[in-house]
């Protein structure tokens, strides 16, 4: 479905007088208003193909309808985003849910939307149709060199499906682990690890990277082989430059600081980016912000700090995506909310008084450090990232002009309303 620019812009003219009223209202209190600006119309958040169907868990999965039955499909949704919010003009890949068959065709297809290939995504953390070996026991980490082969070999041909989708980076996450003591040798699962990443890392091109996500849990409840960032950190430095750390925001065990972890991670030139999400107890994969809104701003703020201090370019430097499954809502829907969330805590973070702040710090006036902090947080900006969106020629409130449309109506009646996303 397309979302014509003439829609958005006699579904924004109702809003329109109000939407200028706060923005003029907020906009002195501003510094720097239109490096703000120029920041938030450039930022933008990829968008995971496998997040475009209705999630599930272990027990059950719940389709609304409507969903895309192929990677065309996707794209078309990805476009739909893209046209509401201008903030979403990528998309992750994971292989093989969603192998390009004709890759000068899906590129042409994604242009068409204003859209373009970000990391591309190896799947080794379950059995595929027709695998010769299985990864019951691990991929990378096995005991068995043939089935780490195998699983070598898979993120090798990711790689090449990414050259073809001008794609310049390799996000791998493993689910390797053990759910018993004694199950497996920490030291040698690790060490043959590191070797099939070295393998893989060795067929990378010059001009790409490799992400290497950890996680602490699931599906392997005694270990996992890349269980934290400290882990993700030694092998991305034992292969090199062009390797460095994926933070998953759900994967951490309750009450981590992650906002630390980032900030160490930037100051060592390692952190890869994000994939985006909200948590109650543990790799929950909730709407961005739903859950802990001031963890997000919290974490935006060292990276905005840290990357000034680098010289680094925000949009563009790390890697920003989403990683969420929702299995009671509307899966545009709730990217649209992920990208809002995300958006607002770039903006607090940009408004923070960075020289007071030092300054406070400097003095170890920690009341006026928190105060400095939570001023920016608590500052309604929806109006400044309505405001990039409307620049950018998106809609003011991307959710209602969604429904206004229709969309979720459209596509069930194009697709139908027990279609089940590819990957699902």
């Amino acid at each position: 479905m397309n979302v014509e620019q003439h829609r958005i812009d006699e579904l924004n003219q109702p809003e329109l007088a109000a939407h200028q009223r706060k923005l003029h209202f907020l906009a002195p209190d501003i510094p720097a208003f239109d490096k703000v600006m120029n920041n938030l119309q450039a930022f933008n958040v990829a968008i995971p193909s496998w997040a475009l169907g209705t999630g599930g868990t272990r027990f059950g999965r719940f389709s609304g309808g409507g969903e895309p039955r192929s990677l065309e499909e996707k794209i078309e949704d990805v476009g739909v985003i893209q046209a509401l919010n201008r903030s979403g003009n990528s998309i992750s890949l994971h292989i093989p849910w969603d192998i390009p068959e004709n890759a000068a065709s899906i590129k042409a297809l994604a242009a068409q939307k204003g859209l373009h290939f970000d990391a591309v995504n190896s799947n080794t953390f379950q059995d595929q149709p027709n695998q010769k070996l299985s990864y019951k026991f691990g991929s990378l980490h096995h005991v068995d060199k043939a089935v780490r082969k195998q699983a070598i070999e898979h993120n090798i041909e990711v790689i090449k499906y990414g050259v073809q989708l001008n794609s310049k980076a390799l996000s791998v996450w493993l689910s390797d682990g053990s759910n018993f003591p004694g199950q497996l040798n920490f030291r040698q699962a690790f060490q043959n690890t590191l070797e099939s990443l070295q393998e893989i890392y060795a067929a990378l091109p010059d001009d790409w990277k490799m992400w290497i996500e950890y996680k602490p849990f699931e599906p392997n409840f005694y270990s996992t082989t890349i269980g934290d960032w400290g882990q993700s950190l030694l092998l991305a430095n034992k292969l090199g430059s062009k390797a460095s750390t994926l933070v998953d925001l759900g994967h951490h065990l309750p009450n981590t600081n992650i906002e630390q972890i980032v900030s160490l991670l930037l100051m060592e030139g390692k952190l890869a980016g994000f994939h985006f999400n909200d948590s109650k107890y543990g790799d929950d994969d909730l709407t961005v912000g739903s859950i802990n809104p001031y963890q997000l701003f919290l974490i935006f703020n060292e990276l905005v700090e840290g990357m000034d201090a680098r010289g680094m370019t925000h949009a563009t430097d790390i890697g920003w995506m989403i990683d969420a499954s929702h299995n009671v809502k509307d899966p545009i829907e709730d990217l649209l909310q992920s990208v809002q969330a995300i958006k607002l805590a770039y903006a607090q973070a940009l408004i923070v008084d960075r020289k007071a702040l030092k300054a406070a710090q400097q003095e170890n006036d920690v009341t006026l450090a928190q105060e400095i902090l939570q001023q920016a947080y608590r500052t309604d900006v929806r109006p400044l990232v309505a405001e990039a969106s409307l620049r950018s020629g998106g809609a003011l409130n991307p959710i209602n002009v969604y429904r206004q449309l229709k969309v979720r109506e459209n596509l069930i009646k194009e697709r139908g309303s027990k279609t089940v996303a590819t990957g699902l």
